[in-house]
């Protein structure tokens, strides 16, 4: 099959993802092997290539937003028919077994598997999951349409849930990529009366925010029209945790959906910080329950993702453009037509 393969670690401007040929996998046990059509591209894809995110191993195959369609089955595989249209998140399996498993909370197993890491992803034609970690794709979604949500789009529910939002409170989006374009359309659908508010740097992404619904949208560094109760950040950039808490309101809470910052967090004053029942909650991964109550949802809203689509052949420009902010909303590599 052809495959995107990462044979070294390096930063992305050397082009480090190879085109290649790799074996077919053949499913084992209760694995469905997957037919890909597309795979979203990620800034955590980044991580791994350039090494903020170590692999278990190289060479691997990245990504962990991948769509396509069930077109062989383990022998003991029951859940999804043959032509089956499934996708893939992050998470690519978790011990059942742990205290974080029996309460709800796989995201956070110790033994926690996650695709394109820790298992070849969908950067190629084929790949193999157990079933229970492939989640069925509304028919609302193409194929293009569906890679975002299952990142972009499971991690921005995961944070909104955790950010306990309730109907006319206002909310804070810091950064506006692929997921947070996602998040806004879910905020206005859940919570009509909530202005939202978006900090980001580009004029061209400011205009995307008012486009879908914000209410304000400017840089980093402005003063929103009014204090915030509720704030979701999305960037690598520690000194938004602190500009988010100067600026939300007395028991607020800021959910900070990035998988790390790339600057630290600078010191922060009680008083003016954290005092008054302010709130600070990490989001981590997914869970399967995520992405299985978002999916339906997601149809039901309508969301619309934004989405380029690019070739095999064009990965690493792509990834380039991504980590340069060059990327309108989100980006998929297409392996099927």
């Amino acid at each position: 099959m052809k495959a995107v393969v990462l044979p070294r670690i390096a930063p992305i401007e050397e082009a480090p993802l190879i085109e290649t040929d790799l074996p077919t996998p053949v499913p084992d046990g209760d694995e469905v092997l997957v037919k890909v059509a597309v795979c979203g591209l990620c800034h955590t894809d980044l991580d791994e290539i350039e090494g903020r995110l170590m692999p278990a191993a190289l060479p691997v195959v990245p990504g962990h937003q991948v769509v396509g369609t069930v077109v062989q089955q383990g022998p003991a595989a029951t859940v999804h028919k043959i032509g089956a249209r499934v996708g893939i998140t992050w998470l690519y399996s978790s011990c059942g077994a742990c205290p974080f498993c029996h309460s709800g909370r796989e995201n956070l197993c110790d033994r926690a598997r996650w695709t394109g890491k820790d298992a070849n992803g969908g950067y190629a034609e084929y790949m193999v999951v157990r079933q229970d970690f492939a989640h069925p794709i509304p028919p609302a979604f193409s194929d293009v349409q569906a890679a975002p949500l299952l990142c972009a789009g499971v991690i921005g529910y995961r944070a909104i849930r955790l950010s306990e939002i309730s109907d006319g409170q206002t909310v804070g989006l810091f950064g506006f990529g692929a997921s947070a374009h996602i998040v806004i359309q879910q905020l206005r659908h859940q919570f009509p009366r909530s202005d939202v508010f978006v900090f980001t740097r580009g004029d061209e992404h400011k205009e995307l925010a008012r486009t879908l619904g914000a209410a304000w949208a400017g840089s980093p560094a402005d003063e929103p029209p009014t204090r915030l109760d509720r704030a979701i950040d999305f960037t690598p950039v520690g000194e938004t945790v602190r500009q988010v808490l100067s600026i939300l309101n007395k028991g607020g809470r800021l959910a900070i959906n990035a998988i790390r910052k790339v600057t630290p967090v600078p010191e922060l004053i009680y008083d003016r910080h954290l005092w008054d029942e302010k709130e600070i909650r990490s989001v981590a991964n997914v869970t399967r329950d995520d992405a299985r109550e978002f999916l339906p949802l997601a149809a039901a809203i309508p969301l619309c993702p934004t989405v380029e689509e690019v070739a095999p052949e064009q990965v690493n420009q792509a990834l380039l453009c991504l980590k340069h902010r060059k990327i309108r909303a989100a980006a998929a590599l297409r392996f099927a037509p």
